[in-house]
């Protein structure tokens, strides 16, 4: 089958499904444009019509759940973390200088909707110290670039940092399965070291 019968036969993506997908396009037009006119927006979004339905791209799914409260705790904790980030960062920088070792990590997050692995990886990204380098969609793994890995207890620890954000992310956006599994996972893990204590 040829690349256009496989295009003219896929299946249609409802335009509610298709909606994220074009706002953030219509967005990053008048970003790029630095222009948010109406007039601008408008050609935006025919644009970015025309985008989504001629070039095949992944819909972008939706769990269907939005919990505020968890979205503003997770807004504290990326500044927080934010901050935390740029000013280790700059010990380093002054401290250790070029004598600091870095390591590539690939994290396994739980999820595997391409709207959390991008978010999480983004995230991730966006604090000083990190980079995504690569990504694995088939097993959503992400191979985080971390500032100061030399030893199996450093990489444990961004490891454990990037999981902890997406469970963040989960529970601020997740669907109910990934948000009752995190959960049970959280519930395992506090009777794990209950039981270590005892």
């Amino acid at each position: 089958m040829t690349k256009q019968a496989r295009m003219r036969n896929r299946s249609r993506v409802p335009l509610l499904q298709e909606l994220p997908l074009l706002i953030w396009l219509v967005f990053l037009w008048g970003a790029l444009w630095q222009d948010f006119s109406a007039g601008n927006l408008v050609f935006g979004a025919v644009i970015a019509f025309f985008v989504a339905n001629i070039f095949y791209l992944p819909p972008v799914e939706l769990s269907g759940r939005f919990n505020p409260l968890y979205g503003l705790l997770f807004a504290g904790r990326f500044l927080y973390k934010l901050v935390e980030a740029s000013f280790h960062v700059l010990w380093l920088a002054l401290v250790r200088g070029p004598r600091i070792r870095n390591g590539v990590i690939g994290v396994k997050l739980r999820s595997r909707s391409d709207l959390l692995v991008t978010a999480t990886g983004h995230v991730l990204s966006l604090i000083p110290g990190s980079l995504i380098v690569d990504v694995d969609r088939s097993t959503s793994t992400l191979y985080l670039h971390a500032l100061n890995v030399s030893t199996a207890e450093q990489a444990e620890k961004v490891r454990a940092d990037a999981l902890d954000a997406e469970a963040w992310l989960i529970r601020t956006l997740g669907t109910k399965e990934e948000l009752a599994a995190l959960r049970a996972e959280t519930a395992e893990t506090r009777k794990r070291k209950i039981g270590g204590r005892a």
